[in-house]
Parts: C-alpha cells; sequence; structure tokens
C-alpha cells in the first residue's frame, strides 16, 4: 500500500471513503450500509439478500484482484494472486469500529448526512490533512481535527456540476491549508 492509502486505513477514512462510494455509486442510503472491522482481511464485502442470507466476496488480501477484475470487467481473467485455502481459516471476526476511536469514519458519516456538497469537503481536507502529516507539519491525531474544523467552517452547497466539485475541492484544500497554517485546530 502507499503511504496515503496507509494513513486514511490508520484511520479508516478509507472506509468512510467507501461507504460514501457505495451510497452514491448504488443508491443506497448509508443506514443500510454496516461498516465493520474485519482483522483477517479475508471477506472484502458482503451483500445481504431479503431473505437474510448473505454472499461474501472472500480472497486473500490482495489489490490484484479488484484490479484485475475492474481491468477486464464484465469478465474474469486468470491472476497469479495466492489462492485463499478455506481449510486453513481458523476463524472470521467482526466487530464494529469505535466511532470515538476512528472521528474520521464519523466525519464520512456526518458528511454524507448532511449531503450536498459534504463529501467532497471531507475528501479533500483529508487529502490534504494526510499531505501535511506525511510533511510532518501536523501530528496523525491531528488528521480528524482538521478534517471537522475545515467541514463546520465550509459553506454547503449543492453539487450540479463537475465545475461545481472541482471549485468546491479548490476552496476546501484553501481552507484546510489556511487552518493548518494558523494553527487552530
Amino acid at each position: 500500500m502507499g503511504k496515503k492509502i496507509s494513513i486514511d486505513s490508520a484511520t479508516m477514512m478509507n472506509k468512510g471513503l467507501e461507504l460514501i462510494e457505495a451510497c452514491y455509486l448504488f443508491g443506497i442510503h448509508q443506514k443500510n450500509i454496516d461498516v465493520v472491522i474485519h482483522p483477517e482481511s479475508i471477506v472484502h464485502s458482503c451483500v445481504e439478500y431479503m431473505d437474510g442470507s448473505m454472499l461474501a466476496q472472500m480472497g486473500t488480501p490482495d489489490m490484484r484482484t479488484p484490479i484485475s477484475f475492474t481491468l477486464a470487467y464484465p469478465e474474469r481473467i486468470k491472476t497469479n494472486v495466492q489462492r485463499l485455502n478455506l481449510s486453513e481459516i481458523k476463524k472470521l471476526t467482526f466487530f464494529e469500529p469505535d466511532l470515538n476511536k476512528y472521528p474520521c469514519l464519523q466525519l464520512a458519516y456526518n458528511s454524507l448526512e448532511i449531503g450536498k456538497s459534504a463529501p467532497t469537503i471531507l475528501n479533500a481536507a483529508n487529502e490534504v490533512a494526510v499531505q501535511r502529516f506525511l510533511e510532518k507539519k501536523i501530528k496523525f491525531l491531528s488528521i480528524a481535527s482538521v478534517v471537522e474544523k475545515t467541514l463546520n467552517n465550509s459553506s454547503i452547497s449543492s453539487i450540479n456540476s463537475i465545475k461545481d466539485v472541482i471549485e468546491v475541492d479548490k476552496d476546501s484544500r484553501d481552507l484546510t491549508n489556511s487552518i493548518i497554517k494558523s494553527g487552530s485546530y
């Protein structure tokens, strides 16, 4: 994994961004999506059907599998990815994330609830905050507070075009940089 996704994994912002993606791409309300922590990293997603049964996508934790699927969609192609051996799996554990421990995930939930430009603001603020952390300009534990302050100090607006997204993104990045520069987070 690269540095950015490693930080987003540690803050759980990656799960927050995936939640936002799923809601927008599939038109599903966030209340119908459960985010869980799965330490074994074998189950990558589950879909629950109306009858209560579930279909899980399982595999070794290797991004080459989803990348190959994306490149070949709707087909599947052979890869050299290590195969999952079900008989070697001793247990599969899942638990709800502690939103106090992972405030970035809570901020993602909040941005979805607010809607409009809030998810764009969240993403832009997070990208800037993570970059400033990697540059040693802010502490790891400051990432969430910087993102939160940016969200709280932004004007929420409707998104009607790509131009709107680009403008909100730029304004959010500028505001996040100002917040970091001021040290008031």
